[in-house]
């Protein structure tokens, strides 16, 4: 960072500071604006060698983290990909649904079929499932990381 005739001190930043950075990240900033407004409001803190170990290990278990719930995630597709589920719902003569068949009815369904939790906001259906018969629903478990599921709905008696 160009300094004009002053001193550059680094800090670690304890909060979001808008157009400087984000919590974790280290920083090259002026001494007074570090003294002055940084350090006394908690903003930051000085970028000592403690302080530094200290985020980096922090960034590692947030690694670690990220890790271990990416794998939970795969596993939980593999088991989901392919997976039928039954869902009865009252329906007319026709067939046609009196109302619809909504995320969290499926994502219900979903969680006592595989076991493990299944959030009704990771349900992507194109339109209201409304109509007996067998539907084929996407679950996004992350941006890139999705499996299909059958809805198989079926009339109550």
């Amino acid at each position: 960072m160009a300094q004009l005739g002053g001193i550059a001190m680094k800090v670690v930043l304890r909060r979001e500071v808008p157009e400087l950075g984000q919590i974790g990240e280290v920083k090259e900033v002026a001494d007074g604006y570090a003294r002055n407004y940084l350090i006394p409001r908690g903003f930051a803190i000085a970028a000592t060698t403690g302080a530094l170990a200290a985020v980096e290990a922090r960034k590692g278990a947030e690694r670690r983290q990220r890790e271990r719930v990416d794998e939970e995630r795969h596993a939980l597709a593999q088991q989901l990909e392919g997976t039928t589920v039954v869902i009865h719902a009252r329906a007319g003569a026709r067939g046609r649904l009196h109302g619809s068949i909504t995320p969290t009815q499926i994502a219900e369904a979903l969680t006592e079929a595989v076991g493990h939790p299944v959030d009704r906001r990771e349900i992507e259906a194109s339109e209201p499932i409304r109509q007996v018969g067998q539907h084929t629903i996407v679950v996004r478990l992350a941006r890139t990381l999705s499996a299909k599921v059958t809805i198989s709905v079926e009339a109550e008696e």
